[in-house]
């Protein structure tokens, strides 16, 4: 069976560095293919073999490592935990599996304990004997739940455990840990060295103890409630197998409190009871300002969560109900009145309307819907009445697919972070090694126990690798963010970081730049006024079916003609039509229907093969016998086709058009566009290997494509674009998805892939250097000649000081400056006249 895949909602990743427990973890589990946790999404994507495992058992083994999981990371009111797995979506990305609930929703499955039970803080997520306990309000929804701790936000029905209120009640435990600490630090410095010798604090101890001894009491909360995490994250670590920051922050924090523990009870001495406190609080208050910073990364996906309805009016033998939108199934009748949002995806029966879907694919104008047309769940209803029938629900939705193919891309590594988390893991054993050796030099060199325990601590803390963690991840989450608020779907974080490295952008012309239906571009009359002209073809045009008629009769009612009626209509196949409007015999076709007719065109003919020679098809109009004008079509540009080359042009990118279509036609829309390289007359088999050609001069190439035959050359390039209305085949071969259809997308993708690889170099470069300046000042490398050093409590500062840096500017690519119709240069063309007087647009509509 085909390999699926499925977000999981995991809870308690306070650190970048903690991803690496839950994939190690899951990693060597039997049918795991391939794991990528993501402590910003507090999500982790899993590709699974389901003949070997399943989305229980994945949830277990996460909760087994310590952490909590509630399954899914799929809102409750949009997916039915009942509903079944489905192995490709028509996206082409898998479906999630539906043996796993939502994520406020226990998993069906009687080994999976608590999974709709949100945790009432991080110790309880982090509760090893969490899974064992008996399941309470299993298949209710977080609201049902009093005592779920699902925020009142969060508990109305829009995803309670999704990575946004996970980070915003993981932040708030944090700053109540960090409260705690900071309220008994004051004392515990006050009465420490510090305060008696540097602070002159002179108030005798309380009760008569002894300063150290009123140290210790005091920092007994703030050891083992505030820095519980840390321990409890390092025994984690350490039995995964694997090194992360809350092994060097515990190992910081317990030797120092630790060794003044032994001190104490030894009779005194010099002690850390403040060094390990103001330790805690430091790292505390930063990651608490970190995890406010970086909350703000999962906006995108918290607002396509939000989007669906919680409840829809199902008619059901003719009387309408409201239910959760989860207990839609396929083949219900729904009622959505105007102003209301559609629950799932469905099939108009009956009614007329324009719908909104802006909110999903991007589109900014409404889509007229009738009988048969197919409505997108979350978009709304705007003027009338319709009754539409279930077609996709639950995970099966567009919805519930954008916001996993986000969510997959936003876990998925670019190679850049694949980089820096091997060099994390490396960093930690670095700094255990470092510390030991400095205290060990700093023995050797004649100090003090307590001042070479100063030093290494303060190494052991500077060198945590939270913001080399950090780093990618975070620019990756609001890069990908920022293209699905614009409707542009990046598939995974590589697809995300090579777009930034195109150079060469090859656009299929039909379909892509083009619209893929004929278009009126020429009206061309002679001795009769344009608009009677376009009245009388029009009216001959109306009885005909066919494609070129069609575009006829749309650009008449746009030019105002007045409706005329014809009577006597003859179909002449191969040549054109025939019929009587207002008493005068029309003729409307081809060279070939004048010639049989004995019509002579005069001047012009001239203008005739003129237009047939630039590519358009020219249709001949007579009437009474004789020629009176000619009407040019072609298959119209995109209204945004000459924005997009524009925009990609003025950022040094070189744009080829590949077709199929004669040498004429494609130089025709290319000058049109303002395209300077035209590969023409290509077979479909053919165009991969064009691709190829160009690779191997050395270009960065991106295909932008629509059909069935442009998959094989959207696999070949480095980038895949797929036009989102084109097929299923050469959806799942692209890289990038482009939801609204829209040329001018193509640069959005490529600014935002910029955009976010420039933020993720400077946030790696921040975080080496950060490192390389730092550990050599912590080490005490400049004290003996400088008196330059850090104390733990600085370094402690610095360090998640360094951390909010790096998640703040990732935040700032949100003021990114994309690509739009009104400033990315002749987005479109005003209307052109030709000698004949009538109004033409070089893209009609």
């Amino acid at each position: 069976m085909a390999s699926q895949s499925t977000v999981l909602d995991v809870r308690g990743l306070h650190w970048a560095t903690s991803e690496a427990v839950v994939e190690k973890a899951l990693a060597h589990r039997p049918g795991v293919v391939e794991v990528n946790a993501n402590a910003v999404s507090q999500t982790a994507s899993v590709t699974y073999d389901p003949a070997l495992t399943s989305v229980a058992q994945l949830t277990g083994w996460v909760r087994d490592c310590g952490y909590h999981c509630a399954g899914q990371s799929v809102p409750d009111h949009v997916c039915d935990p009942m509903s079944e797995p489905v192995t490709v979506d028509r996206h082409g990305a898998s479906t999630v599996d539906g043996r796993g609930a939502p994520t406020t929703r226990a998993l069906h499955d009687p080994h999976a304990g608590h999974a709709g039970q949100a945790p009432h803080g991080p110790d309880d997520a982090h509760d090893p004997g969490h899974p064992e306990h008996p399941s309470g309000g299993h298949g209710k929804s977080a609201h049902d739940r009093p005592s779920s701790g699902v925020s009142p936000h969060d508990a109305m029905g829009h995803g309670g455990h999704h990575g946004g209120g996970s980070m915003e009640d993981m932040a708030r435990d944090m700053r109540n840990r960090f409260l705690l600490a900071l309220l008994l630090s004051i004392p515990i410095t006050l009465w420490s060295p510090i305060g008696r010798e540097v602070l002159g604090f002179t108030a005798p101890t309380p009760f008569g103890l002894r300063d150290d001894v009123l140290a210790l009491a005091l920092s007994l909360p703030v050891i083992f409630y505030s820095a519980w995490i840390f321990f409890d994250g390092a025994a984690r670590a350490l039995r995964a197998r694997t090194l992360d920051m809350m092994v060097l922050v515990a190992v910081g924090v317990g030797t120092g409190w630790v060794y003044s523990v032994a001190v104490t009870l030894s009779g005194g001495g010099d002690v850390f009871y403040e060094a390990a406190t103001v330790l805690t609080t430091f790292v505390l208050l930063g990651h608490w300002v970190e995890m406010r910073a970086r909350g703000g990364a999962n906006d995108a996906v918290r607002t396509l969560l939000e989007l669906a309805p919680a409840k829809a009016v199902v008619l059901r033998d003719g009387v309408e109900t409201e239910v959760p939108t989860s207990q839609v199934v396929v083949g219900d009748l729904l009622l959505v009145r105007p102003g209301a949002k559609i629950p799932v995806d469905a099939i108009v029966e009956d009614g007329e309307s324009e719908v909104d879907e802006s909110m999903v694919t991007g589109e900014s104008m409404p889509v007229a819907k009738s009988p048969g047309s197919e409505v997108i769940g979350a978009s709304i209803n705007t003027t009338g009445t319709l009754r539409v029938r279930a077609a996709r629900v639950g995970a099966d939705t567009a919805l519930a697919q954008i916001v996993k193919m986000v969510q997959d891309a936003q876990n998925s590594k670019a190679p850049g972070q694949r980089l820096a988390d091997r060099a994390a893991f490396w960093l930690v054993l670095v700094a255990l090694v470092g510390g030991t050796g400095t205290f060990l030099v700093w023995l050797a060199a004649g100090a003090s126990v307590p001042t070479a325990m100063l030093f290494a601590i303060t190494v052991v803390v500077i060198t945590c690798p939270d913001a080399l963690g950090l780093a990618t991840p975070t620019a990756i989450m609001v890069g990908t963010g920022l293209g699905a608020k614009r409707g542009v779907l990046f598939k995974n974080a590589s697809a995300l970081e090579a777009s930034a490295r195109i150079d060469t952008v090859v656009m299929d012309k039909t379909g892509t730049l083009t619209k893929g239906e004929p278009a009126v571009t020429d009206v061309i009359v002679d001795g009769i006024d344009d608009v009677d002209l376009l009245a009388l073809v029009s009216a001959v045009e109306r009885e005909s079916e066919h494609p070129l008629a069609r575009a006829i009769v749309s650009h008449a009612t746009s030019a105002g003609a007045p409706v005329l009626t014809a009577t006597g209509f003859r179909n002449v196949p191969g040549r054109g039509a025939t019929a009587t409007v207002d008493g005068r015999r029309v003729l409307v076709g081809n060279r070939r229907l004048m010639a049989d007719e004995g019509v002579e065109l005069g001047n012009l003919a001239a203008r005739r093969d003129e237009l047939a020679a630039s590519g358009r098809t020219a249709v001949v109009v007579a009437v009474d016998g004789r020629a009176a004008g000619v009407v040019a079509l072609a298959d119209a540009a995109r209204d945004t086709s000459s924005a997009a080359v524009a925009a990609m042009r003025g950022s040094g990118i070189q744009v080829v058009m590949l077709t199929g279509d004669n040498e004429a036609t494609a130089r025709r829309i290319a000058d049109q566009l303002g395209i300077d390289t035209v590969i023409a007359e290509v077979l479909p088999g053919d165009k991969a290997a064009r691709v190829a050609e160009l690779q191997a001069s050395g270009r960065r190439v991106a295909m932008v494509g629509d059909g069935v035959n442009d998959a094989p050359a959207l696999a070949r390039a480095d980038i895949g674009i797929a036009i989102g209305a084109g097929t299923d085949v050469a959806i799942e071969t692209a890289d990038i998805v482009l939801m609204r259809s829209d040329p001018l997308d193509v640069p959005v993708a490529l600014r935002i892939g910029k955009g976010t690889l420039r933020k993720m170099r400077q946030n790696l470069g921040w975080a080496i250097g950060y490192n390389a300046l730092a550990l050599p000042v912590a080490a005490g490398v400049f004290y003996p000649q400088f008196g330059v050093s850090l104390s733990p409590e600085l370094a402690a500062l610095s360090m998640s000081g360094s951390s909010v840096i790096v998640a703040a500017n990732a935040l700032l690519l949100k003021r990114l400056k994309l690509p739009s119709p009104q400033v990315a240069g002749g987005a479109r063309h005003d209307p052109l006249r030709d000698g004949s007087g009538v109004a033409v647009r070089a893209e009609p509509h």
